[in-house]
């Protein structure tokens, strides 16, 4: 199959909404969430790791060609730190920080991440139990940093995560708890166990009266933005990105504009039509929770509750937000494992190709002149699940 062949008169989102933002140098709500400080600490932990390196950012040629259009880059998480995904680098990072912090707590002293990592301070790393809710890569991220930290680790999963992420997140030690219900659920069952038995969630999403560690997940992932900065020959012009819950979105969001001021990239953000939540929360103007009646095959992208942290970061920088429905994701999977995308073929999981469908749409719908564009989309997973990734390809006729 040829981009010709499947996207011949184009792609269409399902519902989109301007919500272009005056362009001011990094604000103060969002340095509250991610300072510049914040975003070098992490890179700084993160770099020193021994499996670090930087993910590629690769040139879409093909893609460029039959839009006529300037750069695209495509930054390819799918060999992050073993684990796949971009993930890898928030939960790990998180986990450090929540058993430095409970250490310098009870001790009334300091303890470099570096020293948890070696196993200086084991015995106490071992009394603690962290914990979260998760899709799968979160999870796995959690997983492998409370492995690395030496503490136990509990990884609550909803009903339609596959078999495969529940093993691979089994595999690194966790123990899994499968919720007969939706993300949201696994959520909401998750926060509970940890209050009554005394043991640390490290969640991705925010809400009232949990933000730290969620906020030092969203450092973590300013890593990748950090790479991007210098992979580039110039700043990027618009970024399509995919949300969730929003935590990834906000964070390289927070990076580029912390970067480049009121140079920043036209941000897209990019959702599924079934958990719209990001675009509800600008129709409320506050962050909010939608109903989730059907299970996107974007697995990762499946969340009703806007994180109000990202929140605080988008409502200052997003200029647009557009839902998709998934009728375009294997074909656009099968495009990337083809090579037709690039000079060669991609690993694209399935929620590594919304922001590409949400640039098809745009072009399609002929809203800007992309001619002279840098465009930054974010490839957040391989085949995180192979199964499932085969079975996607698989799909396409």
């Amino acid at each position: 199959m040829t981009i010709d062949a499947k996207f011949t008169g184009g792609v269409k989102w399902k519902a989109q909404l301007d919500v272009k933002q005056e362009r001011t140098a990094y604000s103060a709500d969002a340095q509250k969430v991610i300072s510049e400080s914040d975003a070098d600490s992490a890179l700084s932990e993160i770099s020193s790791w021994p499996e670090y390196e930087p993910t590629p950012l690769r040139r879409l040629t093909k893609l460029e060609e039959h839009l006529s259009c300037g750069e695209i880059y495509y930054k390819d998480e799918s060999t992050r730190f073993g684990l796949g995904s971009f993930k890898a680098l928030g939960g790990a990072y998180a986990v450090l920080k929540l058993i430095a912090a409970s250490y310098e707590k009870q001790h009334a002293k300091s303890i470099a991440l570096g020293d948890i990592r070696q196993g200086l301070i084991k015995d106490f790393a071992s009394t603690i139990t962290v914990c979260t809710a998760t899709d799968g890569n979160h999870g796995r991220s959690v997983a492998w940093g409370a492995k690395n930290a030496g503490c136990p680790c509990r990884i609550y999963i909803h009903a339609e995560v596959s078999a495969g992420r529940e093993k691979a997140m089994a595999e690194l030690g966790a123990e899994v708890i499968r919720v007969d219900g939706d993300y949201d659920e696994s959520v909401r069952l998750c926060v509970a166990d940890a209050k009554d038995n005394g043991w640390k969630m490290v969640s991705d999403t925010s809400f009232e009266g949990y933000v730290e560690v969620p906020a030092d997940v969203m450092a973590g992932y300013t890593v990748l933005a950090a790479e991007v900065i210098d992979q580039m020959r110039a700043p990027p012009t618009h970024l399509f990105i995919q949300a969730g819950v929003g935590g990834l979105a906000a964070a390289i969001a927070a990076k580029l504009w912390m970067e480049y001021g009121e140079d920043r990239p036209h941000i897209t953000v990019v959702e599924s039509e079934h958990s719209a939540c990001v675009m509800q929360s600008f129709k409320d103007s506050a962050p909010a929770v939608v109903e989730i009646t059907r299970e996107t095959v974007m697995a990762g992208l499946s969340c009703g509750e806007m994180s109000v942290l990202a929140w605080q970061v988008l409502s200052g920088c997003c200029d647009q937000v557009m839902t998709l429905g998934d009728e375009e994701v294997a074909p656009m999977m099968k495009l990337f494992a083809d090579g037709d995308m690039a000079d060669t073929p991609i690993e694209a999981g399935e929620c590594s190709v919304p922001g590409v469908v949400g640039l098809l749409a745009s072009v399609a719908a002929k809203q800007e002149d992309y001619q002279e564009a840098r465009i930054l989309v974010l490839g957040c997973e391989g085949a995180t699940d192979p199964e499932v990734y085969k079975n996607m390809l698989e799909s396409v006729a």
